[in-house]
């Protein structure tokens, strides 16, 4: 079993920052590919940024330049550094990794509010 922990989201005025994690514990061999997705009111479930476990990244088009995604593979935890944040950015942001032997694995989501 893995379980994804996400923290970090809240209420921010627009052009502010907010830093979130994602946590994963539980009994795993390997964790691949980490990600960050978001879900705003009424649309679907879209990919905002995924970091592999070598490091490599991939970035939305609405979010290149202003999210950094990182991740600490000893601490099995990603992180989203998110800057310049519009009111659009509002969305419940959710943690999804990929896991060796076990499938995809997703956080219960983190609310991110960005006033204007």
């Amino acid at each position: 079993q893995v379980q994804l922990v996400e923290s970090g989201g809240g209420l921010v005025r627009a052009g502010g920052s907010l830093r979130l994690s994602c946590a994963a514990s539980g009994s795993f061999f390997r964790i691949n590919t980490m990600g960050w997705y978001r879900q705003a009111p009424g649309k679907q479930r879209e990919l905002v940024a995924t970091v592999t476990s070598g490091g490599s990244l991939n970035y939305a088009d609405s979010v290149k330049g202003r999210f950094t995604i990182s991740r600490d593979n000893a601490k099995n935890t990603a992180y989203l550094e998110m800057n310049s944040l519009k009111p659009e950015d509002t969305a419940v942001y959710y943690c999804n990794a990929e896991v060796s032997r076990f499938g995809i694995a997703w956080g219960q989501g983190t609310q991110v509010f960005v006033s204007s």
